[in-house]
């Protein structure tokens, strides 16, 4: 069982995709944002541009989630729906 991994539904508004992905629950978001901003570059077929400016937010509500926290502290967990932007 991954249980310091949530599975987690990433939207890319910019290639208009939707990818399920697992995320550590254990890291920074700062760096849970590069891993998945150049994963899902990769996923797109380069439709979305990974950039260092890219954010991770709360799908439903669009608060964009806090860099400089743990994943497991923002209260993600799997099922939880995120947008790339």
């Amino acid at each position: 069982m991954l249980s310091n991994k949530a599975l987690v539904e990433i939207s890319v508004p910019a290639s208009g995709e939707t990818f399920d992905v697992f995320i550590p629950l254990e890291s920074r978001m700062s760096e849970v944002v590069q891993l998945v901003a150049s994963a899902l570059s990769d996923l797109s077929g380069g439709e979305y541009k990974a950039s260092r400016d890219a954010v991770l937010c709360d799908a439903d509500t669009g608060i964009i989630y806090n860099i400089n926290m743990i994943v497991a502290e923002l209260g993600i967990h799997n099922g939880s729906r995120l947008m790339l932007i």
